[in-house]
C-alpha cells in the first residue's frame, strides 16, 4: 500500500524489501476489503421521530453530529457509505470535511434532500404548515420543478417514489407518474449523477426500474413485471431489511408503533419482502448492502453488518455472496472516483482483518472484539466506540406523554404495576 492505494498483491517473497517499508502481519486473520453501507442518513441523528429528523436541531449542528456518527461507522469496519437523502447540505459537508482530511471517517457518496411530491415520503406535514426548509425532503409540484431540483452539487439524487398513501385494495400509490419519473432520472444521468429511488410498492418499483435508475431501495412489493424491468435496465436493489427487522425485534409494548398496530404491518412487509427478494436474488440482480442507519432502531456504528447477516439467514445468500454484496457489489453505486470494494492494485487501501472466519459464522461481523484491524486509505483506525449521551445529540422533540391517562387507563396501569410488584416479591 502506498499513498492510500493498493500497489501490489503478491506472495510475500515477491514483494520488495526496504528500510522505509512498514509491515503489518495479518497471517492468522481473515482479510477482506472495507465494508460498504449504501443506505445511511448522516443528518438523522438516530432519531425517534420524523419531527426530530426535520425540525429540532440546526443544520449546522446536524453536520457536526454527522461527522461524529460517520466516525462511529468507520470504527465498525465500514470504510465507505452512501448518504442518499439528508437535510440541507449536511452529507455533502461531512463528505467534503473527510475528503479534506479534517476528520477521520468513511468515504461518503452524498445526496441532498429527497425529491418528493404530495404522495411521497417526507411530506409528512399538513398543507397549512408546508415542508420546513430544514426537512430531509424537497416538495415539488410541477414537472419543471422536478427537473430543476436535480441540479445540485451532489454525487447522487434520491427520488421518493412512494410514501404511505395506499389505494382501497392496499396497494401503495406511486408519488410520480411514469413520465415524471423518467424525466427526472434522465436528467440525473445527463448531469452525471447516480439516480436512486425509495420504492416499497409495486407501482413505484416498476416506474423506477423502467426509468433505468441505478439503485432502488426496498422493493418490498416488487412483482414479476417489475423484476423484468429491473433486469432489462440493469438496476440494483438494496433491500434495507435491517430497519424492518430491528423495529420488529426491538419495539416495546409502550411504544406508539406497537399500540397503533404498526408492528403487524411491518411484519407483513418483512415477510413479503423476503419472499419477493429471494426471487430477485435468484434472478441475478445486483443487491448492495444498506441499513437505513440514522434512526433510533438503527443507530450509527451498531447494526451495519446485520444486513449481511439477514442476506444469509433470510434471503438465501451464501456467506461469500453476502460479503461480495457488502463490498464489490455495493461499490457499483458509490461515486466513480472511489475505487473500493476489492483488494487489487489501483483500489483504495481499505481493509478489514478479523480474528474469526465470517464464512463459517457471518454474525462475527457484529462483534467488535473479532476485529483485528480496520484500515482506511492505508491508515489504521481505531475500532473503539466513542460513548455519547443520546439525549444531548438526538432526542430534542418536546414530547410530554406517551399515553392518554384517562381514569380507565390509569386503573389499568395501576393493576399492571401491582401485578408486576407481586411477581417480583414472589421471585
Amino acid at each position: 500500500m502506498e499513498n492510500g492505494k493498493i500497489t501490489q498483491v503478491a506472495a510475500s517473497s515477491e514483494l520488495p524489501a526496504a528500510d522505509d517499508i512498514t509491515e503489518a502481519d495479518f497471517g492468522t486473520n481473515f482479510v477482506m476489503p472495507g465494508l460498504i453501507d449504501v443506505h445511511t442518513h448522516l443528518a438523522y441523528g438516530n432519531a425517534k421521530t420524523e419531527e426530530d429528523i426535520d425540525l429540532y436541531s440546526s443544520l449546522e449542528f446536524r453536520a457536526l453530529r454527522g461527522v461524529f456518527f460517520a466516525r462511529q461507522v468507520l470504527a465498525s469496519g465500514f470504510t465507505t457509505i452512501v448518504a442518499p437523502g439528508d437535510s440541507g447540505m449536511v452529507s455533502r459537508a461531512v463528505r467534503d470535511a473527510i475528503d479534506a482530511g479534517l476528520f477521520e471517517g468513511p468515504s461518503v457518496t452524498a445526496a441532498g434532500p429527497y425529491i418528493t411530491s404530495r404522495q411521497g415520503l417526507t411530506d409528512w406535514y399538513p398543507t397549512w404548515i408546508g415542508v420546513p426548509t430544514t426537512s430531509i425532503g424537497v416538495l415539488v409540484t410541477s414537472r419543471d420543478e422536478q427537473i430543476e431540483q436535480v441540479k445540485e452539487g451532489v454525487d447522487a439524487v434520491k427520488i421518493a417514489m412512494d410514501g404511505i398513501l395506499r389505494r382501497p385494495n392496499g396497494e401503495l400509490v406511486a408519488a410520480f407518474t411514469m413520465d415524471e419519473t423518467k424525466a427526472m432520472v434522465d436528467e440525473v444521468h445527463r448531469l452525471g449523477k447516480i439516480a436512486i429511488t425509495h420504492a416499497r410498492g409495486r407501482e413505484a418499483t416498476l416506474y423506477a426500474a423502467k426509468s433505468g435508475v441505478d439503485l432502488i431501495f426496498h422493493a418490498s412489493e416488487i412483482d414479476d413485471e417489475g423484476l423484468e424491468a429491473v433486469l432489462a435496465n440493469n438496476c440494483a436493489i438494496c433491500p434495507t431489511l435491517t430497519l424492518l427487522r430491528n423495529t420488529l425485534d426491538f419495539v416495546e409494548p409502550e411504544d406508539p408503533a406497537f399500540r397503533e398496530g404498526r408492528a403487524n404491518a411491518w411484519r407483513r412487509e418483512f415477510d413479503a419482502a423476503v419472499e419477493n427478494l429471494q426471487k430477485v436474488r435468484k434472478a441475478g440482480v445486483p443487491m448492495p448492502i444498506g441499513t437505513d442507519s440514522g434512526f433510533a432502531v438503527t443507530p450509527f456504528g451498531e447494526w451495519h453488518a446485520r444486513e449481511i447477516e439477514i442476506f444469509v439467514k433470510d434471503l438465501g445468500f451464501s456467506p461469500i455472496q453476502a460479503l461480495k454484496a457488502a463490498t464489490s457489489v455495493s461499490a457499483r453505486v458509490v461515486r466513480p472516483k472511489d475505487k473500493v470494494g476489492r483488494i487489487a492494485p489501483g483500489y483504495r487501501a481499505d481493509l478489514v482483518a478479523l480474528n474469526s472466519d465470517p464464512t463459517n459464522n457471518i454474525s462475527v461481523l457484529l462483534e467488535r472484539d473479532k476485529f483485528a484491524a480496520v484500515v482506511r486509505g492505508g491508515r489504521f483506525v481505531s475500532t473503539e466506540k466513542t460513548l455519547y449521551d443520546p439525549k444531548r445529540v438526538s432526542d430534542f422533540a418536546m414530547t410530554i406523554s406517551s399515553d392518554l391517562y384517562t381514569r380507565e387507563r390509569v386503573a389499568e396501569l395501576m393493576m399492571q404495576r401491582a401485578s408486576h410488584e407481586q411477581g417480583s416479591r414472589l421471585n
